[in-house]
């Protein structure tokens, strides 16, 4: 991983260099969880929300957000993304929001993934902060990822 480097021989900061890299088909899925009350959440996923269609809301700022990681995340290379799958799953503590990102290119998704789930998740606060005070955005990790030099790895 010393290719890898995000420290140039000086010590310095610098964007790593992918050019010379194969380009070849990336998946990566993040998730993120919020935690709630479960009248909030039976609020939110039957539609009855004072600010609207929360589901919505939350998949188009997970898509959004993913789109966008290179503007937020500063040593994160623009990406030509090629897919993004959003999906949000009641559970037991509140929801889960599932982001997959998909890209032919030099470099993984795994952060677009993961700023795609936490930008869902804290549009999901926002709709229910509201009625639930005690919502908060517990957790955010990669599960998946295939592609690159690395292959496939799964979260156990």
């Amino acid at each position: 991983m010393d290719e890898m480097n995000h420290l140039d021989e000086q010590g310095h900061v610098r964007m790593v260099d992918v050019g010379q890299k194969a380009v070849t088909s990336r998946v990566a899925t993040a998730i993120a969880r919020v935690a709630m009350t479960t009248a909030t959440r039976d609020r939110l996923f039957s539609g009855d929300l004072p600010k609207g269609d929360a589901l919505a809301t939350v998949r188009i700022a997970a898509i959004q957000g993913a789109k966008r990681t290179s503007d937020l995340i500063p040593l994160c290379h623009p990406l030509p993304i090629t897919s993004i799958d959003v999906t949000v799953e009641a559970d037991d503590g509140g929801a889960v929001i599932r982001v997959t990102v998909g890209v032919s290119g030099r470099t993984g998704v795994e952060m677009e993934a993961m700023t795609g789930a936490s930008i869902g998740a804290l549009a999901m606060y926002d709709m229910i902060k509201g009625i639930d005070r005690e919502a908060s955005v517990s957790s955010v990790e990669v599960v998946a990822k295939s592609g690159g030099r690395s292959g496939s790895w799964e979260r156990a």
